[in-house]
């Protein structure tokens, strides 16, 4: 939007506003004048991003999402030109969430143009709140597993400089299932057995630990037969509430009957846990891929 400011003539000074009619021609005059021109110049911008924002709404209603995506981004962009940072960063993040509905790139764009201005005003919260949309978008929408784990590794990194452990938690456990849906298995371990470690003396969350330990088993299995053996001494002995749970009792029959190369008893173990525990889509993936490993499994199934 043109609001710069060009010499027409000696002592005046036009302030070109195709948006909203002519220019305005200011008479010369001491500092007071200079003033005037300022403030006038930023009333028209001011203006200009309420009605950018208006529009913007307009075209949410009758659904036009690019429109509205575009016309917050406008706004936004007049909010930084008056040093407005909080605004801009709303605007921006308005952009985004119309834009999410029609062009998920240009969402992740806004997105970031938001996060940028949060961080720069050390609202990192909120950044990370941001950084998990734009993750999200990357699962969803553009199927880019690998975006979408630094995404959600920043957001994790954000939350633990806020102390807010539990938002960072949930956010390392993606990572943690999608690395190991990668074939990245240390990196999955060692994320499992953080969460698993940090959850299991908190009275609340000590339940779940259990599961990250579970996990944590399962990929170094896959990897390993004794290093799954070995890990699971130690999260025993970590942790003895472990031993008593079900989730251990299903890793000691899997690791038998992967030593004797059972492939019936893994498959009736897998079985019988998940009778009672259903089956998530991770799980299933991850015993499976152990069970191909027992001689002449090849692309068996868990039935």
């Amino acid at each position: 939007m043109g609001n710069g400011i060009s010499l027409m003539e000696p002592g005046k000074a036009k302030i070109p506003n195709p948006n909203f009619g002519s220019g305005v021609v200011f008479p010369p005059g001491p500092a007071s004048g200079a003033f005037l021109l300022h403030s006038r110049g930023n009333t028209r911008v001011e203006e200009a991003c309420e009605m950018y924002t208006r529009a913007a709404n307009m075209f949410k209603i009758a659904k036009n999402w690019s429109a509205a995506g575009n016309a917050f981004c406008q706004a936004a962009k007049l909010h930084m030109q008056l040093q407005s940072k909080h605004d801009s960063a709303t605007s921006f993040v308005d952009a985004g969430n119309a834009y999410k509905k029609a062009d998920p790139q240009e969402a992740i764009n806004c997105l970031n143009a938001a996060i940028d201005i949060y961080t720069d005003m050390g609202r990192f919260t909120i950044a990370a709140k941001h950084h998990i949309t734009i993750a999200e978008i990357y699962e969803a929408e553009l199927v880019d597993i690998e975006k979408a784990i630094a995404h959600y590794e920043q957001a994790a990194d954000y939350y633990k400089g806020e102390e807010s452990n539990s938002s960072a938690n949930k956010c390392l456990l993606k990572v943690a299932a999608y690395a190991a849906q990668l074939e990245q298995y240390q990196k999955a371990i060692e994320i499992y057995e953080q969460v698993g470690t940090n959850t299991m003396d908190n009275p609340l969350l000590k339940y779940s630990a259990k599961e990250y330990f579970f996990k944590a088993a399962l990929c170094h299995f896959i990897v390993d037969e004794l290093n799954a053996k070995l890990a699971l001494e130690k999260y025993e002995e970590m942790f003895p509430a472990f031993t008593d749970s079900r989730e251990c009792k299903l890793l000691k029959k899997l690791l038998e009957a992967h030593e004797e190369q059972n492939s019936e008893a893994y498959t009736e173990a897998v079985k019988e846990f998940d009778s009672i525990s259903r089956l998530d889509q991770w799980l299933t993936t991850m015993l499976l891929r152990i069970k191909k490993t027992i001689q002449g499994e090849g692309d068996g199934d868990l039935k």
